[in-house]
This record gives structure tokens, C-alpha cells and sequence, in this order.
């Protein structure tokens, strides 16, 4: 028997229309019934399961938090169902990924409050979660076995072994979830530059400031990516996620700050935050003799060089004829004019540089382990501006690692959906087809927000536009859910 329209369904009588809607069946009378089969009768649109399949698994754990035994069993029986059904809808539906960017807070240690968002969040249609490892000066692991210099998420006393990360995992592939890590990368948070043992990590620009100060929003602080302090914190974080296994990990804030109005340019050796001791010293070792490492610092000085500067080097090493670094184009003479050019060009190489290796650096624990890794970005971040500006986040993604996954936030406005398909299919033409691309959205279901359209327009935009996409996310669960978000941040353990 097969029910061709909505008008047949209707004419059965309630109790089988009640069951094909979602109402669970226990496994030896599911498997003996034609309705149970058929997964799209619990979707809908985008893969999100039925209202009454939603109300009936959350009665479900209503009951089982009651001490109801046999519902327990059954809502266990009904969160493998529902992950069957998501696996099989998502696998003929596009995007086959659909993700969402989530955070969590101490309440979600309490089992139930864990198991309603993880819920909601299949009842949605997602089958990953990005759930945020490391912000605001603190990181998802146990107080009990947090070897960083972060404070927990989870500070309260007696939870010093909770561990929400490994908590997500298990109840998330439960569910059947593919479970994320994503963390900040280069801001280690506002409490990370308080530290009297890590005020050297912090990046300097050449105005006297640091990004402490320079940002000043009392939660972001970029680091100096060449300064070994900063490294070996953040290696080891990024070993503690590894631990967990997690599906995938992912490094955002892969880049500087960026300052507003003219300060959004760097358009001068100073506007770099190359002046911290570590980057220097990196930058000194591009130099291929005295006398390039000797103009290099003159201009990191000054921010010029004069012919006098020439003059004074050819007779202070005069056995070395012109001064030389990495990337020196001879050919290009040995003008004044011609050198604080590739001056310039060498110190913005070298800053985009510190930022490639750091990512590099951080990647390694997973990679090792076999897990994937990939980096979030502006696809804009890594433009010139001018004659010879640059945006100042100096971000070059199309630089990292190809077998990285690259997660573009294709957040444009425009007032339409071209402009965030524009930003997608550069990032794509970029790979040369050897990397996964997965962008992330920013929006709203089902309606537009100021000069934004609804995460569907934009979806169905892209699928028809940039074809290779099989994957998206979507930013973030707070904004879809702003009153479920609160409770469980303000809620106590």
C-alpha cells in the first residue's frame, strides 16, 4: 500500500495517521510494519523531524526524568530512530551537511538540559555541531585536567571533572551528530594579556601599542604568532581537545585585529603587529647578511630608509656588496625606492607568515591522531586595499593548507544573495577543487533580517549557483534560539 497525496493519509483512521507522523514503535513491531519504513514521514522541508515526532520524543524524556523506566527505554529507542532518519534524509537532501555553530555553558552539564539542546538541535534537521572549545579566556575542558594557563568553563565546586566536551560527543553521536571542536586561534582572550608570565606573547604594532590595549573591548587579545610562549600554551590546549576524539576541530581568529575607519588598512610598516620581540627576531633571520638585516631594522625604525642609510651600510660592510633577505628581488635594482618597496612586501609576507604557521602548529595534534582540522575565515580578509594597503586582519586562507577544510563565514550584506555567492565561489575557485569548502551563514529561518536574507534564500542560492557546495553551517544556535540560549547560560549547575 502507498499513499500518494495528503488527501489518502487523511482517510486512515487516526491512530495510523498518528503513527506515521512520528509516534514511536518499539523494534519488533517496527520491524513487521510497511508504515515504519518510509523516513519522510517524519521530515520535513530541510530534514526537520515532524512536530508531532519532536512532542513525542520530548514526552518521552519528560517522562524518563521522572524515573519512568519504561519511557526511558523508549526515548533511548527513539533517539537511535531519529538518527537513522536524519542519516538517511540527509544523505539524499542537500546540503548531505547541515551544521550549526553552538556554545555551551555549566548548566549544560546537567544530563537533561544536555539532552533537550541536542534534541532540538536534530529536530532542526542538522546532523554536525561546532561546539566552541575555547573563548572569553576559558576552555571546555575539566578543571581537573586543564593544562593551560584558561580558566575551565565549568568552575564550580565539586564538577572539577566535568568534562562537556566529552559529554557532547557521546550524547551528540547518540544522535547522530558529527561533533566539532571550534575554538579562537590567534585571541587568547582579554585574561590571557592580565598574565605578568605572558606579556611578551602579546602582538605590537609599531605605534607603541599592543592588542591589549589597541582592541580594548575587555575580551580580545591577539598574540604575537612567532612567540614561543604562545605556541607551546595553545599546542597543549589543542592536545587536550585531541584527547576528547572529536570529529573535526576547527581554528578561528586565524588572523590580527582589526581596527575601524582608516585603521581597517594596513598601509604602513608600522600598522603591522610584527613589533613584538619574537616576531622581530623571526623577521631578523629572513635577512641573508649584515647589511639586510641592518636595513630591515632601519626601516622597521622609521618605517623608510633613506640613501644615507645605503651609503652608511656599504661602508660599514663593505665585503658584502647589496643588503639581501629572503624574497629580495635583485633584479629590481638597488634604488631607495626600489628597496622600501620590497622592505614593505617582506614585512607584510612575514606577518601573513606568522599567522600560516600557527595554524600549522595548532593542527598537528589532530592530524597526528587522524583527525580533521580546518580553519574559519573572512574570504575578504585577505585583499590588498590601494596602491599598496592591505586589509589589516592580514588573513591569508588562500595560503593555509589545502588538506585543511576551509570554512568561509560568507557573512556579506548586499540586500540580496549574490554578494554572499560571490564571497563562496571565490573561496572555491581558490582550491583548484582539492579542498572541502563549507561555508557558514549567517541568518534566520524563513525571514530576512535588515538587508539579510533568511537562511533559506541563501541556501538555495548557493546550492543553484555553486554546485560543488555539499556542505554548510549555519551561525549560530544562540541567534536561532535567543531565549533557550539564555536559560542555559544563566541557569546554575
Amino acid at each position: 500500500m502507498i499513499l500518494n497525496n495528503a488527501s489518502q493519509t487523511q482517510k486512515l483512521p487516526r491512530w495510523i495517521r498518528n503513527l506515521i507522523s512520528g509516534l514511536v514503535l518499539s523494534g519488533s513491531l517496527a520491524s513487521q510494519c510497511w508504515f515504519a519504513q518510509p523516513a519522510a514521514a517524519q521530515t520535513t522541508s530541510y530534514c526537520r523531524l515532524t512536530p508531532n515526532a519532536a512532542s513525542q520524543k520530548e514526552s518521552l524524556r519528560q517522562a524518563a526524568l521522572k524515573g519512568d523506566s519504561n519511557a526511558k527505554n523508549r526515548y533511548q529507542e527513539i533517539l537511535k530512530q531519529h538518527a537513522n532518519i536524519l542519516r538517511q534524509c540527509r544523505s539524499r537532501t542537500w546540503p548531505q551537511t547541515q551544521a550549526i555553530w553552538v556554545r555551551l555553558y555549566p548548566c549544560d552539564a546537567r544530563p537533561e538540559v544536555m539532552d533537550a539542546l541536542l534534541d532540538h538541535i536534530v529536530n532542526k534537521g542538522y546532523n554536525q555541531i561546532h561546539v566552541e572549545v575555547f573563548y572569553d579566556s576559558r576552555v571546555l575542558l575539566p578543571a581537573n585536567d586543564n593544562p593551560t594557563p584558561w580558566d575551565s568553563v565549568v568552575r564550580d565546586r565539586g564538577a572539577e571533572n566535568v568534562d562537556l566536551l566529552a559529554s557532547a560527543i557521546a550524547k551528540g553521536r547518540q544522535r547522530g551528530l558529527k561533533v566539532y571542536a571550534w575554538a579562537f586561534t590567534m585571541n587568547f582572550g582579554y585574561n590571557y594579556g592580565l598574565l605578568p608570565s605572558r606579556q611578551h606573547a602579546i602582538a605590537r604594532n609599531g605605534k607603541g601599542e599592543s592588542s591589549l590595549a589597541y582592541v580594548n573591548d575587555g575580551s580580545q587579545l591577539f598574540i604575537d604568532p612567532y612567540n614561543r610562549q604562545a605556541q607551546t600554551d595553545y599546542y597543549k590546549f589543542v592536545q587536550g581537545i585531541a584527547k576528547r576524539r572529536p570529529d573535526g576541530m576547527l581554528f578561528d581568529y586565524i588572523r590580527y585585529p582589526r581596527g575601524s575607519g582608516s585603521a581597517s588598512v594596513a598601509s604602513k610598516v608600522q600598522d603591522l603587529w610584527i613589533y613584538g620581540a619574537a616576531s622581530r627576531q623571526a623577521l631578523d633571520r629572513r635577512a641573508l647578511n649584515n647589511s639586510g638585516r641592518d636595513l630591515i631594522q632601519r626601516f622597521l625604525q622609521r618605517g623608510h630608509i633613506t640613501a644615507g642609510d645605503l651609503t652608511a651600510l656599504r661602508k660599514r660592510y663593505p665585503q658584502e656588496g647589496s643588503p639581501n633577505w629572503q624574497g629580495r628581488n635583485a633584479a629590481a635594482g638597488n634604488s631607495v625606492a626600489a628597496m622600501q618597496s620590497q622592505l614593505w612586501t617582506l614585512s607584510v609576507a612575514h606577518a601573513a607568515q606568522g599567522v600560516i604557521d600557527f595554524l600549522d602548529l595548532a593542527a598537528r595534534p589532530l592530524t597526528s591522531s587522524g583527525i580533521p582540522a580546518g580553519a574559519v575565515f573572512f574570504p575578504t580578509a585577505n585583499q590588498g586595499v590601494g596602491q599598496k594597503g592591505y586589509d589589516s586582519r592580514l588573513q591569508p586562507w588562500d595560503r593555509f593548507s589545502p588538506s585543511l577544510e576551509w570554512h568561509p563565514m560568507a557573512y556579506a550584506v548586499c540586500g540580496n544573495t549574490q554578494c554572499i555567492v560571490d564571497e563562496v565561489q571565490r573561496v572555491v575557485n581558490k582550491t583548484g577543487g582539492r579542498t572541502k569548502v563549507m561555508p557558514a551563514l549567517a541568518g534566520y529561518w524563513g525571514r530576512s533580517d535588515g538587508n539579510r536574507p533568511s537562511l533559506d534564500a541563501q541556501m538555495e542560492a548557493i546550492r543553484r549557483q555553486v554546485p560543488s557546495i555539499r556542505a554548510v553551517s549555519h551561525f549560530a544556535y544562540s541567534w536561532q534560539e535567543p531565549q533557550g540560549d539564555r536559560s542555559r547560560r544563566f541557569c546554575r549547575l
